[in-house]
């Protein structure tokens, strides 16, 4: 009888272990590797959203965007907060729902030239090699090629497109070797504080690019999630303040979250996988 008490006491100890376990909420964010990285940007935010949204909220590093499909797929992350190129794919991978959109002020892409260079309209550019950052990025790759697309300029075709890091892009636009470099707002600003003996202009602008999403796996409770979007909409601007104590996410200053946000208005990001020759999403391209 006593061995049956201690068996039976065990049992419900695990099982209220493992309800602890199951009502914790993974918060994942693709952009952000390592869990102390993790920490020090969204440290804060971990614990206002647990305030706002009454949940206990954990941060699951992931090392990568396919990382964190896998972790979806598996059940392992509830939320993972993303860029609007690896959305699409995450879409197509995983089926997840919509949350939240986090609005990036001023987050359009451009492709920027020498002032004093020889290019000085964006059909200067035909013939010429233009630059782009990392392969699949919004602002630094899809973004600039889809300007130059609005302009008439075909990807590959009108211009030779290389992908170089975007110092070295700079170094080579100095030197005239390649005629224009894609990038966004916040890059020219850091570029023209490294290189204040060089003006810059730009040729091409895109339109203002879709917003970072928070998505939950498409199997997490439905309470769950409206009690996550419920804490953006009552609770932006403290949520907003504690995302703002990280470095890196200075990128959100002065923007909002929108809860009023549809698949659809990712079209314009499928778009630009297009003009890059990408006509399916079952892969992140470049990896």
């Amino acid at each position: 009888m006593f061995r049956k008490l201690i068996v039976s006491a065990f049992a419900a100890v695990a099982m209220a272990s493992s309800a602890m376990a199951d009502s914790v909420v993974k918060f994942a964010v693709t952009d952000v590797e390592g869990l102390e990285a993790l920490q020090q940007e969204f440290g804060a935010f971990e614990g206002a959203l647990e305030k706002a949204a009454g949940l206990d909220i954990e941060l699951f590093p992931v090392s990568s965007r396919t990382a964190a499909v896998e972790a979806m797929n598996a059940g392992h992350v509830d939320f993972v907060l993303t860029g609007p190129a690896e959305y699409v794919v995450i879409k197509q991978l995983t089926d997840p729902e919509i949350v939240v959109a986090w609005q990036r002020p001023d987050y359009f892409a451009q492709i920027v030239v020498l002032a004093d260079g020889p290019i000085k309209a964006a059909d200067d550019l035909k013939g010429k090699t233009v630059t782009f950052g990392s392969v699949g990025s919004t602002s630094q790759h899809l973004g600039p090629a889809q300007s130059l697309a609005d302009l008439g300029l075909h990807y590959g075709k009108d211009y030779e497109p290389q992908i170089i890091s975007r110092n070295v892009a700079i170094e080579a636009l100095i030197r005239g070797d390649v005629a224009g470099v894609g990038m966004n707002l916040g890059h020219l600003r850091k570029i023209r504080d490294a290189f204040p003996d060089q003006a810059f202009t730009v040729v091409a602008r895109g339109r203002d690019l879709p917003n970072d999403i928070l998505v939950a796996r498409k199997d997490v409770s439905g309470d769950v999630v409206e009690k996550i979007r419920e804490a953006f909409l009552n609770n932006g601007e403290d949520l907003m303040a504690a995302v703002l104590k990280g470095d890196d996410n200075q990128k959100y200053s002065g923007g909002f979250f929108l809860t009023e946000v549809k698949d659809s208005d990712y079209d314009y990001v499928r778009s630009m996988y297009k003009t890059i020759g990408v006509d399916t999403f079952s892969n992140f391209v470049g990896d």
